[in-house]
């Protein structure tokens, strides 16, 4: 598919005289008369790459490229100036700009600017391709998130995985918890051993034991051979116990033992067996307070929770869902063959303003059905859930996706202040952040600091 360009200039002559000579270079073409008609087409079309004048009315060049900057960042801008200043280019390219012209513009000139700016921007989806390759090898291919909340926990994640100690991830369903859990083994000393994941509350009870720690031959009805449990199989590597939680109380006390002596005894066997595996738990409960109520052994509890991760959910951290939807459209484009570049204004505004309830897992479950349905490059309403389509930009959010991003934000800290009284260390604790970044976020968005307790 040809190159997609935009071309802003108030002066006719110039708009189509590029327009046609770029058209006959190939490159598919549009033009825009003022800054404020080039904004309406960015915001409802893909471009590549935007040639715009400095000096235009509504308003100029530079107030564009800012404004676009916004809404449409893959977007590179070459700016047109009479005012042939080095202040002006170098404002310009302060500002974002990849490059600039002088005019009256030559038109082999602008081809080559063009052609250059193009391959450099093939050149840099090439290198995000093998930076994603190489991330998928240290397995953080797909823990996406830019929030705060997610940055702590990728900080975690680089301290606590070249440790041995077993770590507890705790969080709701649809937060990522094995995913977290694969990043911190393939960033261990461990990442060329197995990385074994078992479902504590998908097993029965009478069948959890074996799967554990094996089993001798006729030990029980149906045991027609030996079987090496999963702690051995393990051996060297990590065992991910998920929903530990569910684990049942008799086998918590064998479960501690292995953790504590690392040895374990087969069901039916009298000899013990070493084993050298490092522990990942999850969960989706509150295992504390099941502990305190005798429903969950406190000292395993403790045992397993050296060090707690403890995963926000999509509603707490949703200036990621930008993110989430490119990295999944990108994905589910990949498995089925589809060009799909993005998804409309309308769209993003609904999947920002919806309560995620399924969390991660619910939006790349809508972002799949989307690629399936969408008819052109761009997902809209339409290609939503049903259940998604009657959804209401929620009132008072802005256009601008950066600026809507903003102010949820601000709207969810003030909730979150009001929750806990105006007690700043509660309130940061429930964010999920530390208090040094919600001052920081507090003075980024305008909230007042001289309230509350701190």
């Amino acid at each position: 598919m040809p190159a997609k360009i935009l071309v802003v200039d108030d002066e006719i002559a110039i708009r189509d005289s590029l327009k046609l000579f770029l058209e006959e270079e190939g490159f598919t073409t549009e033009t825009a008369a003022d800054g404020e008609e080039a904004l309406d087409k960015i915001e409802e079309d893909n471009y590549d790459v935007v040639l715009s004048d400095i000096k235009m009315p509504k308003f100029d060049g530079i107030q564009l490229l800012e404004k676009s900057a916004q809404i449409s960042p893959g977007t590179f801008f070459i700016i047109m100036t009479a005012f042939a200043s080095v202040d002006t280019a170098i404002n310009a390219l302060r500002k974002g700009a990849y490059d600039y012209l002088i005019k009256p513009v030559e038109f082999e000139d602008v081809l080559i600017r063009v052609k250059r700016l193009l391959d450099f921007k093939s050149v840099s989806l090439e290198n995000k391709a093998l930076r994603q390759r190489v991330s998928s090898s240290l397995g953080f291919q797909n823990i996406i998130g830019n929030s705060d909340s997610m940055k702590r926990i990728f900080s975690l994640i680089t301290t606590v995985a070249p440790t041995n100690s077993n770590v507890l991830i705790s969080g709701k369903s649809g937060t990522g918890k094995e995913l977290v859990a694969k990043a911190i083994h393939y960033n261990s000393v461990r990442k060329d051993k197995v990385f074994l994941p078992i479902n504590c509350g998908a097993i029965s009870e009478n069948l959890i034991e074996s799967e554990l720690f094996g089993h001798k031959k006729g030990s029980f009805t149906g045991a027609s051979e030996d079987k090496q449990g999963l702690f051995k199989v393990a051996d060297g590597g990590t065992l991910f116990l998920d929903e530990i939680g569910d684990l049942p109380l008799n086998l918590q006390v064998k479960l501690l033992r292995a953790i504590e002596d690392r040895e374990f005894f087969p069901v039916g066997g009298t000899k013990s067996i070493k084993t050298n595996v490092r522990i990942i738990a999850a969960t989706h409960q509150n295992i504390f307070e099941k502990a305190k109520s005798g429903e969950f052994r406190e000292d395993l509890y403790y045992r397993l929770n050296v060090v707690e991760l403890k995963l926000p959910t999509l509603n707490e951290r949703k200036e990621d869902i930008p993110l989430l939807i490119n990295h999944f459209i990108e994905k589910y484009c990949n498995e089925m063959g589809r060009k799909i570049v993005g998804v409309d204004n309308e769209t993003t505004k609904i999947l920002m303003g919806h309560n995620w309830r399924g969390g991660v897992r619910e939006l790349e479950n809508i972002i799949e059905r989307a690629v399936i349905f969408a008819e052109g490059e761009v997902i809209t309403v339409e290609d939503l859930s049903d259940y998604l389509r009657g959804s209401a930009t929620p009132a008072g959010y802005p256009d601008s996706l950066k600026d809507a991003i903003k102010t949820f934000e601000k709207d969810h800290i003030n909730k979150i202040f009001k929750k806990y009284d105006h007690d700043k260390e509660s309130a940061a604790k429930a964010l999920n952040i530390g208090l040094s970044s919600l001052y920081r976020k507090m003075e980024e968005l305008g909230i007042p600091t001289k309230f509350g307790k701190h």
